[in-house]
């Protein structure tokens, strides 16, 4: 896995051994004595991780990492706390400043290079996410997104209702997290009917048998309902199963029955935090993705998808030797429109006119406004007759009903179209191209344009 981490300790001999452990266990380890050297390099190098001592000589730990929780920039870096105190007022603070986790010295080296490589893999499942939002116009510019504050829904899955009971009541006490208690298969349900699905599952790790919760964990991650939450596993005294195990098999965190309620409350909280970020990442990239492929003013496909869309689909029909139609349809005497009526009514028009041809085609089949009113369609496995008596029943749609422009205004409005059908030959090298199917059709529009408008027209070749 790799990547930059930044150790942050007062003492060089701690500093010099844990550098030689990164080292070996493949990271990239940078080096700071301070608090000040800590956040001055946390912003030049902006490392994959960071492991803090709780005392610094310049600062206290929990407030340099208020201070990097402050700053944009290095808001996501996950925070490792260590200290040699047991005090849980300690811990306490240093989860309330928002470090992810919190190792006591000395350190066991299993444990915390399976955390590391927990956080990591966090990280990592939303750098490409937050790189493409970052990259954004004004992105850097804009202000921190504010801390969470709407309630996160906890599910408890655990062997005994009795524990379940217990820990719903010490953490709705402590926190405002909504907590459910589910069995394993109400878990496994989750996604198959309508409902809310949890931000944390915490599980027990021997549920039903040794290991058990592990493997529930495993298939929960597997399910595209709830692959992207965040997992906690709570561990029994007795428990036989490995802090190293549990980390490196997934969870995010790890609690057991001495973990105070505070504490827990706390910890949740930003597991929550986190995962409601990567969710906001992911909306935001699905967002642009859309965008990027959506015409805003109609709704429809845009000339960049539609002739990619349109190429997938000609391949696919010389793979078959199957038949498909492109019709270029354009709105007749446009300019008109918003010439007499102005532009607000021409978006309307065209709005109108999509909405129109998307309701009258098939699931299957593909509508893009590829010009200012000029629209592609194309309708896969068909043949000509078919394909026409579509292109005729979209200029009727169109004639038939006269668009509402709104203050009693109405206007008669109709759509040329040049249609081509597809031509295959012996093989598929034969096969018309995409460019050629195309080019046919939109000669045929311009004779539909030409020789009276309101009508289709079938290009001469496959006439």
């Amino acid at each position: 896995m790799g990547g930059k981490v930044l150790i942050v300790d007062d003492v060089a001999t701690n500093r010099i051994v844990m550098k030689v452990k990164l080292s070996a266990a493949g990271y990239v380890p940078m080096v700071a004595a301070t608090a000040a050297d800590c956040l001055a390099l946390a912003r030049s190098e902006n490392p994959d991780l960071i492991l803090l001592d709780f005392v610094l000589p310049d600062l206290r730990g929990t407030e340099v990492v208020t201070r990097l929780r402050a700053n944009l920039a290095t808001r996501s870096i996950p925070i490792i706390m260590f200290s040699a105190s047991h005090a849980p007022e300690a811990r306490l603070a240093a989860f309330h400043s928002g470090a992810d986790d919190f190792l006591l010295k000395p350190l066991d080296d299993q444990t915390l290079l399976a955390r590391i490589r927990s956080l990591l893999r966090a990280r990592e499942a939303v750098a490409g996410l937050d790189h493409g939002v970052g990259t954004l116009p004004g992105y850097q510019l804009a202000e921190a997104q504010a801390d969470f504050a709407l309630p996160g829904a906890i599910a408890l899955v655990v062997a005994k209702p009795e524990t379940a009971l217990h820990l719903r009541r010490s953490l709705t006490t402590k926190s405002a997290q909504q907590v459910a208690v589910m069995t394993p298969d109400e878990a496994l349900a989750i996604g198959q009917q309508p409902g809310p699905i949890p931000d944390v599952f915490v599980i027990e790790a021997d549920l039903a048998i040794q290991g058990g919760g592990l493997r529930l964990m495993s298939d929960l991650r597997s399910r595209s309902a709830t692959r992207n939450a965040s997992f906690a596993i709570y561990c029994a005294p007795d428990s036989q199963v490995p802090a190293a195990m549990v980390f490196d098999l997934g969870a995010n965190d790890l609690f057991s029955p001495g973990t105070p309620p505070a504490e827990m409350a706390l910890r949740l909280a930003r597991l929550v935090a986190r995962k409601r970020e990567a969710d906001h990442l992911r909306a935001s990239v699905e967002d642009g993705l859309r965008m990027a492929v959506i015409d805003p003013l109609t709704g429809l496909h845009n000339r960049r998808y539609g002739l990619a869309r349109l190429q997938a689909i000609c391949d696919r029909a010389r793979n078959s030797g199957a038949m498909f139609a492109v019709l270029v349809a354009d709105i007749d005497r446009f300019k008109q429109v918003n010439d007499r009526f102005g532009h607000a009514a021409g978006d309307s028009v065209l709005a109108e006119v999509a909405q129109r041809l998307r309701t009258n085609l098939r699931a299957g089949d593909l509508v893009a406004r590829i010009g200012g009113e000029e629209f592609l369609i194309a309708l896969p496995d068909i043949a000509l007759p078919e394909a026409r008596v579509i292109a005729e029943r979209l200029c009727e749609v169109m004639q038939d009903q006269d668009f509402d422009l709104g203050n009693g205004q109405r206007l008669h409005v109709t759509l040329s179209i040049g249609l081509a059908i597809s031509e295959g030959g012996a093989t598929p090298q034969q096969f018309d191209t995409v460019t050629e199917i195309f080019d046919r059709a939109d000669r045929a529009l311009l004779h539909s344009k030409a020789t009276g408008r309101n009508q289709v027209t079938v290009s001469r070749t496959a006439a």
